[in-house]
C-alpha cells in the first residue's frame, strides 16, 4: 500500500507585507508529500524538475519517507518557477512571473514500484496530466483526490470536466467553487459539482475554514485563529497532504474519518502559514501536532442545553 503524490516541484519567490525571500523550494507536490509524511511512512512522488534543483532537497525528501524514483531530473534544464506578491489581507495576490521550464512537456512516468498504489493525490496540475497519471495507474486506487485551480477552467474546461469526472474527491476555494458552477451559493454549487463525478468534495475558504460535502451530508471545520500569518503559499497544498495522509494512515474512506482528515490536513495547513515556504513543516514534532489539533478540537468544542 503507498501514496502516490503527482504536482510539481518547484521554485518560488515570495514577497508578503512581512518580508520577502529568494529562491526557495515549493510547489504543489513537494507541500503535499512533506505533510502527509507525518502520517503515512511511504510516499511516492510523481513530478519533474531541471538540473538546477538542489540535491539537498533530495536528502529532505528520503528524511520525510518520499521515494522520488518517480522525480524525472531534465539535464540542462530549469525547475518550474513562480514569483508572487500578497496584498495586505493576505488572501489576494498577483503573480510577478511565471517560467514554466520543465513543465512544459511534463510526461508523468509510474515506475512499477508504485503501481501498489491505494491513495493517489493530483496536485494542481495540467488536468490532461492528471487524468494520463490516473490511466496508468494498473489498478484503481482506492481513493482520488485531486486539486485544480481557476487556471484550468479559463483554458482546459473539456479536459478538467473529463479528469473531475475520474476522481473520488474534488479540493478547491470557495471562489473556483463558484467560478466552476456559475453559484455563488456554496450549498448550491457543490450539489452541481458533485453531479460532475466526485463522492465528495471539500471546499477551502482560507481563514474561514472548510467545508466537506458528501450527498447530502455537510461537514464544517473552522480555521484556527493564528496571531502571525506570514506566507499563505501552500497552505491549501499542505491541507491536502495532511488530508490524505490521515486517510492513507487509517485507511478508512468513510465521511465519518473525513471529518478527522480535514481537522489533521486543517492543523497542517496552519503550521505551513507560520513562516515562509516550507520552513515550519520540515521538522514538526508529534507533540506539536497533537498540540495543534487539541486546540481545533478545543475551539468547537461546547455543551449546550436545548429549552
Amino acid at each position: 500500500m503507498s501514496l502516490v503524490v503527482v504536482g510539481t516541484v518547484a521554485f518560488d519567490a515570495i514577497e508578503t507585507p512581512f518580508g520577502k525571500t529568494d529562491k526557495i523550494v515549493g510547489g504543489a507536490a513537494t507541500y503535499s508529500g512533506i505533510s502527509a509524511s507525518y502520517f503515512t511512512k511511504k510516499i511516492n512522488l510523481v513530478s519533474v524538475v531541471g538540473e538546477d534543483f538542489p540535491a539537498s532537497m533530495f536528502d529532505e525528501f528520503k528524511k520525510h519517507h518520499i521515494s522520488t524514483e518517480g522525480l524525472q531530473v531534465k539535464k540542462g534544464q530549469k525547475t518550474f518557477f513562480w514569483s508572487g506578491r500578497y496584498h495586505v489581507d493576505m488572501n489576494t495576490r498577483d503573480t510577478l512571473d511565471t517560467q514554466l521550464n520543465v513543465l512544459l512537456d511534463f510526461d508523468p512516468i509510474l515506475p512499477d514500484s508504485y503501481q501498489d498504489c491505494e491513495f493517489l493525490m493530483l496536485g494542481n496540475l495540467s488536468p490532461s496530466v492528471q487524468k494520463t497519471v490516473v490511466e496508468r495507474m494498473n489498478k484503481r486506487p482506492k481513493l482520488i483526490v485531486m486539486d485544480t485551480m481557476n487556471f484550468w477552467m479559463d483554458t482546459q474546461w473539456d479536459a478538467l470536466m473529463e479528469t473531475i469526472s475520474m476522481i473520488d474527491v474534488l479540493t478547491i476555494n470557495d471562489a473556483e467553487a463558484r467560478q466552476l458552477t456559475k453559484e455563488y451559493s456554496l450549498v448550491k454549487a457543490a450539489q452541481k459539482i458533485l453531479a460532475m463525478g466526485p463522492k465528495y468534495l471539500v471546499i477551502k475558504k482560507g481563514e474561514h475554514g472548510t467545508l466537506l460535502f458528501h450527498e447530502d451530508q455537510v461537514f464544517f471545520a473552522p480555521a484556527l485563529p493564528l496571531e502571525d500569518v506570514f506566507d499563505p503559499t501552500g497552505a491549501g497544498d499542505t491541507f491536502a497532504g495532511g488530508f490524505i495522509g490521515y486517510l492513507a494512515q487509517t485507511r478508512d474512506i468513510s465521511f465519518e474519518n473525513m471529518k478527522r482528515g480535514i481537522i489533521y490536513g486543517s492543523a497542517m495547513a496552519s503550521f505551513c502559514v507560520e513562516k515562509f515556504g516550507l520552513e515550519r513543516i520540515l521538522d514538526l514534532s508529534q507533540g506539536e501536532l497533537d498540540e495543534r489539533v487539541q486546540e481545533f478540537v478545543d475551539l468547537v468544542q461546547f455543551d449546550i442545553e436545548l429549552v
